[in-house]
């Protein structure tokens, strides 16, 4: 109700109304100010309205008061239930789950509002699905609530889920929603055989490697808990049969691993032993997860072909051999209890197998024609046996015949049949290596032997040299031949094999005399280039000829002018009458200059000297190397001056002139100590110096100085 302070009531003042909904949902009464509202209003479509009103003069139309806002808010009743938007739901939980194992959380929504009394406040409950299963209230957690709940007892639950608003209180409003839950499965069951004997029957004829049987476990689990492998426990005839697992159908399939005989054994027994692959340590304590059966097998007898003694038969038959000659033979036999007889023939597929014949009752293969390993050296064909008593019943082996070779072939030279010689060659000088070869199979160790033939060996042109390897070498035996001449040379040569009985051959081997150069590059074959010379006429021979004066008539000016020029020089120079100053810039090396003169040699003698040249002197031709012998240890130093003096006396390579020689080694523990003679024991008296003129020419000026010299003590300072 609206109502305005200028209103005395005496109808003078109207009342609008504007804003949210105006006219449309809440209508006024001009006169009287009340708001009615003229529909039904839903607090979940709009939770208010924003309104204006205001006073008006009726006659003047102004208004009376200022226009004034208001709200009118739509007050919530309990008119919405829960809903579950989600539902219905899916959920799965493992069997064998604890009480109190999480399943799943719902949730319900209610559109009434929250804030005001407990139309919105939800709580949970479920009507179907207990004992199995519970609810927490509040969240709507759903939860076990029984113990090892069995897929295989149970698998499928159904649970239906209540939300009521008003806190469940009388009066409220419920929505309900329906949970399907599963429950998974675990390996909680081993495998197990329905039987403890199965039972087989085999035909003995059956291929190794074919299936022969099958045999199942049962195990209640389902996916890859359910999965088995099988195994064959190790015993009676367990070596002879596999089993395997057919994913499809989790059967043992057993498969045969070794042909079977009935007349051998006729029955085998083993254990199959079926386990889990997938095992679960929870439930280890229910006992072992695996499960052993005994399966029999009874070998069925069948008619079976005849067996040959051996897998493939290999023979051997010279060539040539007569028709008729038995080579070899096969045997058969039937393994069967009523072992009947076999007939034997060949396998015709071409004309081949018409070379050889078999006997049908011995089973013996013999010649049919004349046999040639040049032509065919190995025929391979079949022989089948079957059985008198069942002609159907065959069996085939391959025979292989290798024809042996006989010596029916002579050797032949091999390529090249022909070969050239130079015109400059030497005696004993090889032109060609030739070998051999045989059409005939040559065993190991095939030896071939060459030389001339006897009308061949006569003449003095080529001989045959054998090398003894199956090569022999062409060797010339004069010294140069000539195309003119003689252009070609026919060369008879005998090659013979080692094989019985021995056989020979005389080829001819053409050597072409060829035009060469000094290091026996062929230059020219052709005879016709001998004779090209002669076809040239005068004038251009004479052309050639003075071609070849005008060019030595060149050369010759060419060296004259040269020399001539040289000489102009050499002149020029000596006529030159100024002083010519000749600068040589080369400086002695002072005292570090120790490659002028070695006299290590001197200061030891037990290095052994080289032949050296004497570095004091430069001569013109080398010295004749001189051995001088180490001194030994306490040698005299006078043996030592005369074994030097000795050396250069007799040098011949010594120079004319006076060489000054080092003497610097005083000797190793010498009586004479030190040539000096100051500081001697003894006296220059005691000295006698006569046996220096006993020493040459060298020695003469110092023989005369200490000859002649007397000692006088006083000078000796």
């Amino acid at each position: 109700k609206l109502h305005s302070d200028l209103d005395k009531g005496v109808g003078t003042v109207k009342y609008t109304l504007s804003g949210d909904g105006a006219g449309t949902v809440f209508t006024i009464d001009e006169t009287t100010g009340d708001i009615h509202a003229i529909r039904s209003l839903d607090r979940e479509e709009k939770p208010f309205y924003t309104l204006r009103a205001q006073a008006v003069d009726v006659d003047t139309k102004k208004p009376l008061e200022p226009e004034s806002e208001f709200i009118i808010k739509v007050q919530d009743i309990n008119d919405n239930e829960p809903r579950f938007l989600d539902g219905p739901y899916v959920a799965s939980v493992p069997e064998m789950s604890p009480v109190g194992a999480y399943v799943l959380q719902v949730k319900a929504t209610d559109a009434d509002d929250p804030t005001y009394g407990n139309s919105a406040r939800v709580v949970y409950s479920i009507l179907q699905g207990q004992p199995y299963f519970s609810i927490d209230p509040k969240t709507g957690v759903i939860r076990t609530a029984l113990p090892n709940m069995d897929r295989e007892v149970k698998e499928q639950y159904q649970v239906l889920i209540q939300a009521k608003d008003m806190g469940g209180q009388l009066g409220g409003l419920a929505g309900t929603t329906t949970v399907n839950i599963t429950l998974t499965d675990v390996n909680d069951n081993p495998p197990r055989f329905p039987k403890s004997i199965f039972h087989l029957k085999v035909p003995e004829s059956s291929h190794v490697g074919s299936a022969i049987g099958r045999i199942r476990a049962v195990d209640p689990d389902f996916g890859k808990n359910a999965e088995i492998e099988y195994n064959i426990v190790p015993g009676d005839g367990g070596n002879l049969f596999d089993i395997t697992t057919d994913e499809n159908t989790q059967e043992g399939v057993i498969k045969l691993k070794k042909p079977l005989d009935f007349e051998t054994k006729k029955a085998y027994t083993f254990k199959v032993e079926a386990s889990n692959l997938h095992l679960d340590h929870r439930f280890h304590s229910v006992g072992p997860f695996k499960d052993t059966a005994t399966v029999k097998i009874n070998v069925l007898d069948m008619d079976e072909p005849p067996v040959f003694s051996k897998p493939i038969y290999t023979m051997e038959v010279y060539e040539d051999t007569p028709v008729g000659t038995i080579i070899g033979a096969v045997t058969a036999q039937d393994l069967d209890a009523g072992s009947s007889s076999v007939r034997y023939f060949i396998d015709w597929k071409n004309d081949v197998d018409s070379y050889f014949t078999i006997d049908a009752t011995e089973g013996t293969i013999a010649t049919n024609e004349l046999l040639d390993r040049e032509s065919t050296a190995q025929y391979n064909f079949s022989i089948i046996a079957s059985k008198v008593s069942n002609p159907l019943l065959t069996s085939k082996v391959n025979v292989i015949i290798n024809v042996l070779d006989v010596n029916e072939f002579p050797p032949e030279i091999s390529v090249p049949y022909e070969t050239s010689v130079c015109e400059n060659a030497k005696p004993g000088q090889v032109i060609q290596i030739i070998t051999a070869a045989d059409k005939d199979l040559s065993p190991a160790g095939q030896r071939f032997s060459f030389k001339l033939s006897s009308e061949a060996s006569n003449k003095p042109n080529f001989t045959v040299h054998d090398y003894r390897n199956n090569t022999a070498g062409i060797e010339t035996r004069r010294n140069g031949y000539s195309r003119r001449q003689q252009e070609l040379y026919f060369l008879p040569i005998v090659i013979e094999d080692s094989s019985y009985p021995v056989q020979s051959s005389t080829n001819t081997l053409t050597i072409r005399v060829c035009r060469c150069d000094s290091d026996g590059t062929i230059q020219s074959c052709n005879v016709e280039a001998i004779f090209l010379p002669v076809g040239l006429s005068t004038g251009a021979l004479i052309a050639i000829l003075l071609c070849i004066v005008i060019l030595l008539v060149i050369v010759v000016l060419y060296v004259a002018l040269r020399r001539q020029k040289k000489k102009d020089t050499l002149m020029t120079s000596k006529e030159d009458i100024r002083d010519n100053v000749i600068h040589y810039d080369d400086e002695g090396g002072g005292e570090e200059d120790t490659q002028a003169f070695d006299i290590g040699a001197l200061r030891n003698p037990k290095v052994i000297e080289d032949n050296k040249i004497r570095r004091d002197i430069k001569p013109d031709t080398l010295r004749f190397p001189r051995h001088r012998p180490p001194a030994e240890d306490n040698t005299d130093i006078r043996d030592f001056i005369n074994q030097r003096l000795k050396e250069n006396d007799a040098d011949p390579s010594a120079p004319p002139y006076d060489s000054l020689a080092t003497y610097a080694y005083e000797g190793n523990g010498s009586v004479a100590e030190s040539l000096s003679s100051i500081d001697s024991l003894t006296t220059e008296a005691d000295q006698d110096y006569d046996y220096l003129s006993d020493w040459g020419p060298r020695f003469k000026i110092l023989a005369d100085m200490f000859g002649e010299e007397s000692y006088n003590p006083d000078k000796v300072t």
